[in-house]
């Protein structure tokens, strides 16, 4: 493994975010709401739009992509919030420190974009995410929601906000954030 690097793409990157999006929809399928096969024939002006819209950070080992993660805004009247969300590294480079420089990264880029708190939604009964988010910094939260793009088989499963505060003051995120 070469340096490891983050950057972030512009908006005319939108075929590199495709295909590593749908890259980590095959690879790890069970870890998001969507699939590869919903979200293949997509065409420009979606993958577009969805770079407009939030921050969208790659790991790169050289030229190879190895992970993302993207910075959304959930921000409500009373706080300004940003998601972290679609955290995927390549299965052979897990464990090595990607995943916490995607993180770190976002954190980054979440306080240039002057939030206040960063959000990231976990699966309960993930206790290795649940772990890595809180080795972060991440903590947990009483708010919980039904894991998006459930299936019969996970119907029952929630995911929980985990929050990072960004800011001087680590009080509470106002709780319409978390609905």
């Amino acid at each position: 493994m070469s340096e490891i690097t983050i950057r972030a793409l512009g908006t005319d990157e939108w075929e590199t975010y495709r295909s590593v999006r749908l890259s980590s929809l095959e690879e790890s399928p069970e870890a998001f709401a969507a699939s590869a096969a919903q979200e293949k024939d997509y065409d420009e002006d979606f993958w577009r739009t969805r770079l407009e819209r939030s921050r969208r950070l790659i790991a790169q080992d050289g030229d190879d992509i190895v992970g993302v993660v993207s910075v959304g805004d959930r921000s409500t009247d009373e706080a300004r919030v940003g998601e972290l969300f679609g955290l995927w590294v390549t299965p052979r480079l897990r464990g090595q420190g990607v995943a916490w420089k995607l993180v770190e990264a976002g954190v980054e880029k979440a306080k240039q974009e002057s939030y206040k708190f960063l959000l990231y939604w976990v699966g309960t009964d993930n206790g290795r995410a649940v772990a890595f988010a809180s080795s972060f910094g991440f903590r947990p939260t009483d708010s919980r929601r039904p894991m998006k793009g459930a299936t019969e088989d996970t119907q029952d499963d929630d995911e929980m906000a985990m929050v990072y505060p960004l800011g001087d003051d680590p009080s509470s995120v106002p709780s319409s954030v978390l609905d």
